[in-house]
């Protein structure tokens, strides 16, 4: 970026010499705003790199342009070339772009985007591409050569549109006039030969387009859902109710941006290049108006007709439809919350139709959709607002060029292909003029999406910082030489602040077994996902064993959608253990007679008893080995032989595993080493102490 701009200032000065020099005003404007885009080129360097790949593009296109301009200026340019020499408006107008860019860089919503972006063009990890033949490269520069040609293939097309439309004013000429040998020349030799090139861009920038989009979007999930599940943010996400719906932002949310981001940024590139190019045209036609009452002439009739037009019906279309980003946004939260509800009832079915909810879960459902309904009207009137507004202006477009152009043509003072080619580029100036106006329904969804993908993001950040286990968090957890597990001056709370255990000194001792008991409400659950690392509310420090693994299994086990072989080995892949070892894991937990089910595909969260899916995550534990086995309540759904076989299990086949549980049945105390007892405190909390095996027998 800074080669670049030395390169831009030093053309800039160039034209400012000659422009000087020959008393040129173009040529002078052309160094002046050449002078400001290098700064902002090398002020560049500090924006994001999704702007700033724009900004480099301007450069480079000032470079190019400026440079022909100045060659035709010092008549240097070959002679037959003479009608494809740039004019010094042109690389004025890039220079303005690129200074544009880099003053958009400061507006917050711009910056957002912006950061949203940039991580997958700036991405360093090797992929795979396909150009004839396959090729590594790296992820962010492919995203940024991807991005560039279609900028590229997006002009190209401008310039295709600016030559078919001299072709419709001379090929309307040629009619007006009889001339056979022009019209069929016109026809066969320009109009063929363009249009063809025109369908293959098209066809170019498609499949380059998909590429780009399908690329960008899986980058951005795979980046949301890795930041999501990275140590257990999800869990305090939900936890902390900071982020509704995360599925759907990961989902849906990710889609909506990359594609609208891409539908802004480029169709805009084109639109605004498209209105340099097409306004010359207004500005150069022969039609001049007077001011009402004097003898003033305006030069650029059309041209300031075209613009006064379009930017007072976009002011008037934002005034009609500024209520519609608040409630896109509320419609997508509504939508969410009744998939989630539909997602939730099929979770826990078989308690529903036990407990025989269908009607309250139908009407649940109802009143959700309920909600839907009531915003979606809301949505509706101001859609209808909006879009009759649009609607009136797109239909006053097809007439309003031909009535300012009529009196001119009627007086002769233009051809009929002159009137045509103008009222093709007034169209093509006013719809440049009236992006906005045509999308600001999906502008509303777009911002709604930026909303919901930024508030995720700083929930993520907020769970991140609560996930801090070294020596500076509040809730600190560090690993220690030794085999113990020590808690030290522990107070935790739940997410609302409540405070509801304090321990100031407790170790557990490595290679023993201990069993937690309590009343219910008494924390102890929440206790052992603070041993765990999962729970972030609270203070103290906990030091755990240097390099040792822990595994929680809950009292619901989770088990994922797919093979049962992929359930039992869950957390690890499903290849991660031989078969002979899935088998007898399940054998020992008294689970033969799934041995010969490990790659069917169910829901085996609905199809196995509590019991089984209990006995299944006992198998898991006896697969992984872990260091530190923590049960809460994970056998609670079997009986007391069965339980007391899978603790001499767990002993026996685990002998340098620590096993901590969390039981309310008196048989398990015979089943464990140590006891540790949540004692209540005058202020609510509860304390967990150590005592006797027998002052609890």
């Amino acid at each position: 970026m800074r080669l670049l701009s030395i390169l831009v200032a030093a053309l800039a000065a160039v034209a400012l010499a000659i422009g000087l020099k020959t008393e040129a005003g173009g040529i002078m404007g052309l160094g002046a705003a050449g002078l400001i885009l290098a700064l902002a080129t090398w002020r560049a360097i500090t924006i994001a790199t999704f702007l700033r790949i724009f900004s480099t593009i301007f450069a480079v296109e000032y470079l190019v342009t400026g440079g022909a301009a100045l060659l035709a200026q010092s008549g240097f340019w070959p002679a037959s070339l003479a009608a494809l020499a740039p004019p010094s408006s042109l690389p004025i107008t890039i220079a303005v772009f690129g200074i544009t860019v880099y003053a958009i860089s400061f507006v917050p919503a711009i910056r957002r985007i912006a950061r949203l972006a940039s991580p997958y063009f700036e991405d360093p990890a090797p992929t795979t591409a396909t150009l004839l033949r396959p090729f590594r490269i790296a992820t962010g520069r492919l995203g940024i050569m991807m991005l560039i040609f279609l900028v590229v293939i997006n002009q190209l097309q401008v310039g295709i549109s600016l030559r078919l439309s001299f072709f419709n004013r001379d090929f309307y000429n040629a009619i007006q006039e009889k001339d056979a040998n022009s019209f069929w020349y016109q026809l066969i030799y320009v109009f063929s030969v363009w249009a063809a090139i025109a369908v293959i861009s098209s066809l170019i920038e498609m499949v380059a387009n998909y590429a780009l989009l399908i690329r960008w979007r899986r980058h951005m999930a795979e980046s949301f859902s890795a930041a999501w599940l990275r140590n257990a943010n999800h869990y305090r996400i939900a936890l902390a109710g900071t982020s509704d719906n995360p599925d759907q932002r990961i989902a849906e949310d990710t889609r909506s941006f990359v594609n609208q981001t891409y539908n802004y940024a480029l169709p805009l590139l084109t639109q605004v290049s498209t209105l340099v190019s097409f306004s010359i045209i207004l500005w150069s036609i022969p039609v001049a108006s007077t001011v009402p009452g004097t003898d003033i002439t305006v030069p650029g009739f059309i041209f300031w007709m075209a613009l006064i037009y379009s930017v007072a019906a976009t002011w008037i279309a934002h005034m009609i439809g500024r209520t519609l980003i608040p409630l896109e946004f509320e419609q997508e939260r509504r939508e969410a919350n009744f998939r989630f509800s539909l997602a939730r009832l099929r979770e826990y079915s078989e308690q529903i139709a036990l407990m025989r909810g269908e009607a309250t879960e139908q009407r649940h459902l109802s009143q959700r959709f309920g909600e839907i309904v009531t915003n979606f009207y809301r949505l509706i009137w101001a859609r209808v607002r909006l879009t009759t507004f649009t609607l009136s202006f797109a239909q006053a477009n097809v007439v309003v060029p031909y009535l300012l152009l009529a009196p001119h043509y009627f007086a002769g003072k233009i051809t009929l292909g002159i009137m045509t080619q103008v009222a093709t580029a007034f169209d093509r100036v006013q719809t440049a003029m009236s992006f906005f106006i045509d999308r600001y329904q999906t502008i509303a969804q777009y911002i709604a999406s930026i909303n919901r993908l930024t508030t995720f993001e700083a929930a993520i950040a907020q769970a991140d910082a609560q996930g801090v286990r070294g020596s500076a968090a509040a809730l600190a957890i560090t690993p220690a030489a030794g085999r113990d597990m020590a808690i030290d001056r522990l107070a935790l709370t739940l997410p609302n602040g409540a405070p509801i255990v304090n321990a100031s000194s407790l170790s557990l001792q490595g290679g023993r077994s201990t069993l937690v008991v309590g009343p219910s409400g008494s924390g102890k659950s929440t206790l052992f996902r603070a041993l765990s690392g999962a729970w972030p509310y609270g203070e103290g420090r906990i030091s755990t064993p240097q390099g040792a693994s822990t595994l929680l299994l809950p009292q619901r086990p989770y088990l994922p959608q797919g093979s049962l072989r992929a359930a039992l080995a869950y957390p690890a892949e499903p290849g991660a253990f031989q078969e002979a070892a899935l088998r007898d894991a399940l054998a020992k937990v008294k689970l033969p007679h799934l041995a010969d089910k490990l790659d069917e595909v169910d829901f085996w969260g609905q199809r196995l008893s509590g019991g089984e899916q209990q006995r299944l995550a006992v198998a898991r534990a006896l697969l992984a080995r872990p260091d530190w086995l923590f049960l809460d309540e994970a056998t609670a759904s079997l009986d007391e032989k069965l339980e007391n076989e899978i603790y001499a299990l767990i002993r026996q086949e685990l002998p340098l595993t620590t096993v901590v549980s969390i039981g309310h049945r008196s048989t398990l105390r015979e089943m464990h080493d140590d006891i540790i007892a949540m004692e209540p405190n005058g202020d609510g909390t509860f304390t967990p102490k150590a005592m006797a095996k027998a002052a609890g027998a």
